[in-house]
């Protein structure tokens, strides 16, 4: 796996770059439209109001000329590039939030434990409306953790908006050094519950480290294990292979396919389950996209595991890091191809469909059928290759409204495990789940 590494959401693949990457199209055509990029900055240059920088122009028109050919493809400039190389090796400086998108309004998730948001009162629900004067509203979810990212001990300025307070209201906090969220576990009577909330460097090695002491605190009482890829963004892509890998014995974990047939990928899965054969479920939702689908797709494919939830995000394209100059003038993040699961599946717009499809909450009910925040939502996705995800709506399990749940999804997981609701738990690997070979 080596060479590869992290976005800001999703998983990416990352390669030195070689003098062959930045030399130019030829041709009149190329040549015609360079002169005119240059004529316009010689333009902008020399006649805007106030004297531009140089480097303040190029770098506007390297990021517009990425931004504008997906909703995943941008420009990291070398502040934001090397942040970017920090949060791979599993911390970075921040604020402690999980945000997400919500009607073009960015959401609080949830703040995390002993970190600068969460000490200052910042709750779930709270709608972030500005960062330091810029407005977020419809901003994209990596230009909001941009912004709320920065140097251990820099201030920033939330403006907050929250239900039952009149005015929205400032909160300024100080950055401070922010571990990535690492796996964590916890004994659920006779199951095992892995809640994986990203992908980074010590991914497989804390899912391995959990598998290990739930065993030790269970033993043979342990039935299976509840892996929790709820609200996982993505991260590395050698990661979600490894984890993959964790749990299989053999065959097709993911392939990528670039634009040129030479240049697919495909990586398989070396023997050996840390879980000794043990049943899975894996949790999903809306939020679960790129690398935490390329697993739930590896191991519902193999049938390792059943999925349970409802529709993943549907991010199924790879954005390549390309550095400019060994990263002193920044990198290029741009996509470069599309993940496919085992068995053929474009992950890209149709996302993973749940094997067992359990609403989030009363609130959700059509949730499974809903497209809103999720990739296909999103202005210039690459279009969907393969037929669209369907679902009979009326399959979908709620909760029962007599009952209080702290969890609905993760209650019926466990019931399900624990065969007091009907359901199929899987357990055993396919031998050959291909049925499609697309280049």
């Amino acid at each position: 796996m080596k060479g590869l590494a992290l976005a800001t959401i999703g998983a990416v693949v990352a390669f030195s770059t070689t003098c062959a990457v930045f030399q130019l199209a030829r041709g009149a055509d190329a040549s015609a439209e360079l002169d005119r990029f240059g004529k316009a900055f010689a333009v902008v240059r020399a006649n805007y109001v106030v004297p531009p920088e140089n480097s303040d122009l190029i770098e506007g028109a390297i990021s517009g000329m990425l931004s504008n050919l997906d909703p995943h493809s941008s420009y990291f400039d070398p502040r934001t590039f090397a942040a970017m190389q920090v949060k791979t090796e599993g911390q970075y400086g921040g604020v402690g939030l999980v945000i997400g998108l919500e009607d073009s309004l960015v959401r609080v998730i949830e703040p995390i434990d002993d970190t600068p948001a969460s000490k200052a009162g910042i709750k779930a629900g709270d709608h972030i409306l500005s960062i330091d004067g810029k407005v977020m509203t419809g901003a994209k979810l990596d230009d909001v953790q941009d912004k709320l990212r920065g140097p251990s001990g820099t201030k920033v300025v939330l403006t907050i908006l929250r239900a039952g307070v009149k005015d929205p209201f400032d909160v300024t906090l100080m950055r401070q050094v922010i571990a990535v969220e690492a796996v964590t576990h916890k004994r659920e009577g006779d199951v095992g519950y892995i809640k994986i909330p990203a992908f980074n460097e010590r991914t497989s090695t804390g899912v391995r480290a959990a598998v290990e002491d739930l065993q030790k605190q269970a033993g043979h009482a342990l039935k299976g294990y509840i892996i929790d890829l709820r609200d996982d963004g993505g991260g590395l892509l050698d990661q979600a292979i490894a984890v993959s890998d964790d749990f299989l014995d053999g065959g097709e974990i993911v392939s990528v396919r670039g634009r040129h047939k030479e240049d697919t990928q495909r990586f398989d899965a070396q023997p050996g389950d840390v879980a000794a054969g043990k049943p899975l479920i894996v949790l999903v939702n809306g939020g679960t996209a790129s690398a935490s689908e390329i697993v739930a797709g590896a191991l519902q494919d193999h049938r390792r595991a059943t999925i349970v939830g409802s529709l993943t995000f549907g991010k199924g394209s790879v954005q390549t890091v390309i550095p400019l100059d060994d990263g002193k003038w920044g990198a290029l993040h741009m996509t470069t191809a599309r993940y496919y699961t085992p068995s053929g599946r474009s992950i890209q717009t149709t996302g993973i469909a749940p094997d067992v499809a359990v609403a989030e909450g009363e609130s959700d009910a059509n949730d499974f059928e809903s497209l809103i925040g999720r990739e296909a939502n999103l202005p210039r996705h690459l279009a969907a290759e393969g037929p669209a995800v369907k679902s009979d709506v009326a399959s979908v399990i709620h909760p029962d409204p007599s009952k209080t749940y702290d969890d609905f999804q993760l209650s019926y997981a466990l019931e399900l495990m624990r065969g007091t609701v009907p359901g199929l738990i899987a357990n055993a690997p396919r031998k050959n789940p291909r049925s499609a070979s697309v280049n």
